[in-house]
């Protein structure tokens, strides 16, 4: 049994709350174990990684590694010539719009505690990845899966498919993903269809984070992926789920 956690980052996590979602991996199966919520500040997402006993990987939706003063990353560049005409491009990050990027900060705090950039499954790893375009091919989509903007109906719609989508990987995916009871209102269609404002935005930062835990998990089976940019000047990880799988 492997522990493993995808965090839905908030770029500037001292405004905007993180969600960390955290499972056990054993053989095929991934185990939904427990959902963090509303967490504010890097260190307090580096406290509830470390609360966690045994924790051998982290995947998370942010920029970990920023070099360039101005635009976008080779690699947010290389993954939006590839999923751009399928709605799935990156926003830009860099020193000028986060000279001390949460995400930055709490990647280095987890390499001097062992976790190595897409590091060996058998040490500690993390590594960064980016939900659209895992949704794409994790469940072989034709574009974007819409669940973060328009109007609240469209949002509460959206976020309902992908909660079907996850829930559906009990049965269909490479890796089984079980939910239990205690953490499964998040994915519940009738909660969502009752959430409204920042209730609606939370509820989507869970579903992210579990996007987060699920490419965690394929990551440690070793699982294809396709790997956009380097580990010195910035990547971004997406999952290889039309390729075959060991």
């Amino acid at each position: 049994m492997v522990m493993l956690a995808g965090i839905d980052l908030a770029w500037q996590s001292t405004r905007n709350p993180t969600a960390i979602a955290f499972g056990e991996l054993e053989g095929s199966v991934l185990k939904l174990t427990n959902i963090k919520e509303r967490i504010f500040s890097p260190q307090a997402v580096v406290a509830e990684l470390q609360s966690v006993q045994a924790l051998q990987g982290i995947a998370i939706d942010g920029p970990l590694i920023i070099n360039n003063e101005t635009g976008q990353r080779a690699c947010e560049r290389s993954l939006s010539r590839e999923y751009g005409s399928r709605h799935a491009s990156c926003h830009a990050s860099n020193l000028t719009l986060y000279p001390n990027a949460d995400g930055v900060r709490i990647a280095a705090e987890l390499e001097q505690r062992g976790f190595k950039h897409l590091g060996p499954q058998r040490e500690k790893w993390q590594l960064e990845c980016y939900p659209h375009p895992a949704i794409i091919e994790i469940f072989q989509l034709p574009e974007r899966l819409k669940y973060k903007k328009g109007r609240v109906a469209a949002k509460r719609e959206g976020q309902q498919r992908l909660a079907e989508l996850l829930l559906g990987l009990k049965e269909t995916g490479s890796i089984g993903l079980s939910v239990p009871d205690d953490v499964r209102h998040f994915f519940d269609p009738q909660h969502i269809s009752r959430l409204r404002g920042s209730a609606l935005k939370h509820n989507e930062d869970v579903l992210d984070a579990a996007v987060c835990l699920y490419i965690a998990a394929l990551y440690q089976s070793g699982h294809l992926q396709k790997i956009f940019g380097d580990i010195e000047d910035g990547y971004v990880l997406v999952p290889d789920c039309g390729g075959d799988s060991p």
